[in-house]
C-alpha cells in the first residue's frame, strides 16, 4: 500500500513509568522477554503495507535508536521504504512545552516531503495489533475528515486512568475527547491512533502551534470536533496501555495466559523485532518451570512460576522466581527467592535471599543493580 506514511508518536507527559523510564523511552521497554513495545506499532504498519515510517523520540534515545537500527528487521520494503528516527528534544525547560505538536513543527520539512496522501499516527506506549490498511479503507469509504481508533473496556474505573476516552454518538461520530476520570466502568479508550489526509494533518499541526504552545495533537482534534467530521472506529483483540509501572507489569503478566496471547499474536500477522544469534535456553536437572515465558539463551537451574524471563538470564540452583518480569542478562543467585518484582537489565540478585513485594504493589530492581 502506498496510500499512507506512518508516524509513531512518543509518549506524552502523562506517561510516568517509575524506574524504567530513567534509562529509556517507553517504546524501548522490553516486553514479554524478547520484544520492545515499539515493535507493535511498527509491525502493524509494516504488515499493513506502510513502508515509510517516522519514529519520534523525545529523550534518552540511545536504547531505542540501537534497537531500531536501519529498520530492516521490520520487513520494510528495502527499495522504496524507510524508517526514520526524528529527534524531538526541545530546548524548552518545562515539559509542558515538549509536546507532539512541537516535535512535528521541528520536523515539518520531513513531513512535507512525504508523497503519500494519507497519514496514520500510532502511539509508542500501547500494545495491540491492527490492520491499518482496513482502517484507511474504512476511513476513505466513510467520507470522514478524521478517523480515530478506540477500544471499549469495562474496567475504566480502575485501569486506563491517564488515558483519554472518546465521547461518541450512535453513528460513531466523535463528540469530544475527554480524560478518563475513573467515574464509570464502561468507557471507549482512545488508542491515540488516527488516520487523515496529509494536508489536513499539516493544517491542524500549524493551527495548534498558533493557538497554544502547550497544545497536543489530541487537544486540537478535540477542539475541532464541532467543525470536522470525526469518526470512531472500534478495535477488537488484546489491548494494553503502558502508562505507569503497574500497567507495564500487568500487561506483561496478562500474556502468560494463552487466551490473551492468542488474541495478540497471529502467525499471519508477525510481530517483528531485532533478534540476536544466541543458543536455546538450557534447562538443567532439578529445574522447574510452570506457566511462564522464557526467552532464548538462558541457563535455568532453579524454579520459575508465572513469570517472564528475558534473554540470557541465569537462574541458579535453589532459586525461586515467582510472579516476576525479568529483563535480559539478569542473574538470580543460588537460593534467592524473588517474587512480585520487575528486575531490570543486567541486575544481579546474589546476596539478598528474600526479595518479595506485595502482589498489589509489584517492586522494581533497577538496571545493573547488585543485591
Amino acid at each position: 500500500m502506498n496510500k499512507a506514511f506512518g508516524i509513531v508518536n512518543f509518549a506524552g507527559n502523562h506517561i510516568q513509568v517509575d524506574g524504567l523510564q530513567e534509562y529509556r523511552p517507553v517504546g524501548a521497554f522490553s516486553f514479554l522477554g524478547r520484544y520492545r513495545i515499539i515493535d507493535f506499532p511498527i509491525s502493524n504498519m509494516s504488515n499493513s503495507g506502510i513502508d515509510n515510517i517516522q519514529v519520534y523520540v523525545r529523550r534518552k534515545p540511545r536504547s531505542l535508536t540501537e534497537h531500531l537500527g536501519t529498520g530492516r528487521h521490520y520487513n520494510i520494503n528495502s527499495k522504496r521504504g524507510s524508517l526514520s528516527i526524528m529527534y524531538a528534544e526541545s530546548n524548552q525547560v518545562n515539559d509542558i512545552y515538549n509536546t507532539d505538536i512541537a516535535a512535528y513543527i521541528e520536523n515539518m520539512d520531513c513531513i512535507e516531503r512525504m508523497t503519500q496522501p494519507y497519514v496514520v499516527i500510532a502511539p509508542s506506549y500501547m500494545i495491540y495489533t491492527a490492520d491499518y490498511s482496513e482502517f484507511i479503507e474504512e476511513h476513505v469509504e466513510s467520507g470522514a475528515d478524521i478517523s480515530l481508533m478506540y477500544h471499549a473496556v469495562d474496567n475504566a474505573k480502575e485501569e486506563y486512568l491517564t488515558c483519554d476516552t472518546l465521547n461518541i454518538n450512535k453513528q460513531k461520530g466523535v463528540l469530544s475527547i475527554e480524560p478518563n476520570r475513573g467515574n464509570a466502568k464502561n468507557r471507549n479508550i482512545f488508542m491515540d491512533t488516527y488516520v487523515m489526509t496529509k494536508e489536513l494533518f499539516l493544517d491542524l499541526v500549524n493551527k495548534a502551534h498558533k493557538m497554544s504552545s502547550m497544545y497536543t495533537f489530541a487537544d486540537i482534534i478535540d477542539e475541532e470536533c464541532e467543525n470536522l467530521d470525526i469518526r470512531a472506529v472500534p478495535h477488537r483483540g488484546f489491548f494494553a496501555a503502558v502508562t505507569d509501572f503497574k500497567s507495564y507489569y500487568k500487561a506483561n503478566m496478562a500474556l502468560i495466559d494463552l487466551k490473551n496471547a492468542m488474541n495478540l499474536f497471529d502467525k499471519d500477522w508477525p510481530v517483528y523485532t531485532r533478534t540476536n544469534d544466541s543458543c536455546p535456553t538450557k534447562y538443567f536437572d532439578g529445574s522447574k518451570v510452570t506457566s511462564s515465558v522464557v526467552s532464548n539463551g538462558c541457563l535455568i537451574e532453579g524454579s520459575i512460576e508465572n513469570s517472564i524471563i528475558g534473554r540470557g538470564c541465569v537462574i541458579k540452583p535453589g532459586a525461586i522466581v515467582k510472579n516476576c518480569v525479568i529483563s535480559a542478562g539478569v542473574v538470580i543467585g543460588k537460593g534467592v527467592h524473588v517474587e512480585n518484582m520487575m528486575v531490570d537489565k543486567h541486575a544481579r540478585l546474589i546476596r539478598g535471599k528474600r526479595i518479595i513485594a506485595p502482589p498489589e504493589t509489584p517492586g522494581y530492581i533497577k538496571r545493573g543493580d547488585a543485591l
